[in-house]
């Protein structure tokens, strides 16, 4: 080990090179300044300066969803720092594994209401997973190795590293590697062997199991593991919104997805199942409708790498800890054992009653009597043209429910989007961070005409930076979610939904203003050529004005505090759940 004298500023610069970091989202400012001189310099480091230190956030976070590494965003003190915070929660709510450093005043400073101070791992203490203070130039390094592995081990989950000027001005020893101090960070990623073994007894046992796949199965890289064991026990799968594509849809096991805006046929798995085999998932409130009445009949086996999700929502009566993985392939193996036995589940009746629901209740959509153009068919045609090698980011609202309900998505990672904190504004910036992630690869954010105003600024960046996107806004001229819920719940009352972008802006100008090529399509007879032309540019990034329907909504829906059983497919209109038995 060798110990070289540097700034605080590039023994930052260097740690981040050292941990494997090749892209920085980021805005300079003030006191984070010291750390932009040395990365003047670096070789291995790309910094992409963002228009918003929100958009920064996002990136790290499409980038680290790609990727599977972790994502850095930078920024400077006070309101550098607080723009951040909103991408921060986003991540900590899916557990994307980001590393965001913010500059803070020097440390005479801290408490005194400087100049640009915030007190933001204050702020951010409860939305992220751990941060550190650093006020000695000489503890910059490690804190950095920390920070990366704390991000990246056991469940994911952000970090922020504020550090005071002074420290990054004060000249330090260099050393590297570091040794880390972390005594009481100890993450269980192998599960206990009697609870995998009593899991596989209750699945053998069980007549109408379902295997409820959340996040955390792609987190675990698990995908190939979840569809072994799913064809080995035969059992129905569901994946939720932050699992698409982690058994392909098109599988036959594959029942969709549960939740508010899910599909019937999972929906009803779930509520008349005896037993729910929950893997990296963790009972939302988006999936379990009104708690009280969510599967009532059904056993709990829950498996997570984070204990403190197990039983938090729902008890669970076989609790296992551990990596989604390793938990999946032991699972295998004890079910293997189970058949050698002579133990094997029967769910005949359960796949009839199953097959009745998904084939009486598929998914679908009408097309509007006016003959304008239906969103949903939008978002079905990008997705069948396109194709299932691209990346999709969804903004949040109803397009991204029908991202979700109407792109087929046969591999692991390719939908990305804002789970947890539905934040809008999220698609335009982690679609760039995708890009920079998979230069190769089309991706193409889905986003609405409400969200795609509050971060479109990072068009610039995609322009200037040579990171050709696709965004398909849907522009409904609204915001389409919460103006369903007024036509629903608050009598067509349509208090301050109305955002007037089909007049202003005009989203094809802007997308020109922004070095990005503009094109706008309001027929179905013109929407495959839209897309087919977007398709063909690949030297900038292309947005397309989708003119919709006002009026489509979201179904199947479960209203906000209903229970699952009281799923509508269509307004007024419910399933008639005793179909096929």
């Amino acid at each position: 080990m060798t110990t070289e004298q540097m700034t605080g500023a590039e023994a930052l610069i260097r740690a981040l090179e050292n941990v494997g970091v090749d892209t920085v989202f980021g805005i300079p400012g003030g006191a984070i300044l010291p750390a932009y001189d040395p990365l003047y310099d670096s070789k291995k480091l790309r910094h992409i300066l963002v228009r918003h230190e929100q958009g920064a956030g996002h990136a790290a976070q499409g980038y680290a969803m790609v990727t599977g590494k972790v994502g850095v965003c930078m920024a400077t003190s006070g309101p550098g720092a607080t723009n951040l915070v909103t991408a921060i929660s986003d991540a900590y709510m899916d557990s994307v594994p980001i590393v965001a450093i913010t500059g803070q005043v020097a440390t005479p400073l801290i408490g005194t209401d400087g100049f640009q101070e915030a007190d933001i791992s204050g702020i951010t203490m409860p939305i992220t997973k751990h941060n550190f203070l650093v006020t000695r130039g000489d503890e910059i390094a490690r804190t950095i190795a920390e920070a990366f592995h704390i991000a990246s081990t056991g469940r994911p989950g952000p970090v922020l590293v504020d550090i005071a000027k002074d420290a990054l001005q004060a000249t330090v020893e260099f050393s590297w590697p570091v040794p880390l101090q972390l005594p009481g960070y100890r993450p269980v990623t192998r599960p206990h062997s009697k609870q995998v073994r009593e899991a596989a007894r209750l699945i053998v046992q069980a007549k109408r199991p379902v295997l409820y796949v959340g996040g955390g199965v792609l987190k675990a890289k698990a995908s190939a593991e979840l569809k072994v064991l799913a064809e080995l026990t035969g059992a129905p799968v569901v994946t939720t919104l932050m699992a698409k594509g982690a058994l392909p849809d098109s599988h036959p096991l594959h029942m969709g997805m549960p939740g508010m805006h899910g599909s019937v046929g999972a929906v009803g798995a779930l509520q008349r199942s005896d037993l729910l085999v929950a893997i990296g998932t963790r009972f939302d409130d988006r999936v379990t409708g009104q708690l009280s009445t969510f599967a009532p009949e059904a056993k709990v086996v829950h498996a997570d790498i984070d204990p403190a999700e197990i039983s938090k929502n729902r008890h669970a009566d076989v609790p296992i800890v551990g990596d989604a993985r390793e938990v999946i392939a032991d699972l295998i193996v004890a079910v293997q054992a189970e058949h050698e036995a002579g133990n094997r589940g029967d769910y005949e009746d359960w796949w009839r009653q199953l097959r009745a629901w998904r084939e009486t209740y598929p998914l679908g959509y009408d097309h509007p009597a006016d003959g304008s153009l239906s969103p949903q068919y939008v978002i079905e045609r990008i997705g069948k043209m396109v194709g299932p090698d691209a990346y999709y980011v969804a903004g949040v609202g109803q397009h991204q429910m029908w991202a979700a309900q109407f792109i087929k998505y046969e591999r692991p990672g390719a939908f990305l989007n804002s789970g947890g904190a539905g934040t809008m504004g999220y698609a335009v910036p982690a679609a760039m961070g995708a890009k920079v992630a998979a230069p190769d690869a089309q991706v193409w954010a889905i986003d609405g005409d409400g969200c795609f105003q509050m971060t479109n600024q990072e068009l610039a960046t995609c322009a200037i930076e040579g990171i050709p996107i696709k965004v398909a806004v849907i522009n409904n001229g609204n915001l389409g979610m919460v103006r369903q819920w007024q036509t629903l719940f608050y009598n067509e009352r349509y208090s301050h939904t109305n955002l007037h972008s089909r007049r202003i802006p005009d989203f094809v100008k802007l997308a020109e203003a922004y070095g990005c090529v503009g094109l706008r399509c309001d027929r179905a007879e013109d929407v495959d050529a839209t897309i087919a032309k977007a398709m063909e540019i690949d030297d900038a990034p292309v947005v397309i004005d989708f003119i919709v329907h006002h009026d489509a909504m979201v179904w199947p829906m479960v209203a906000a505090g209903t229970s699952n059983d009281d799923i509508k497919i269509a307004r007024d209109m419910a399933p008639d759940w005793e179909n096929g038995d």
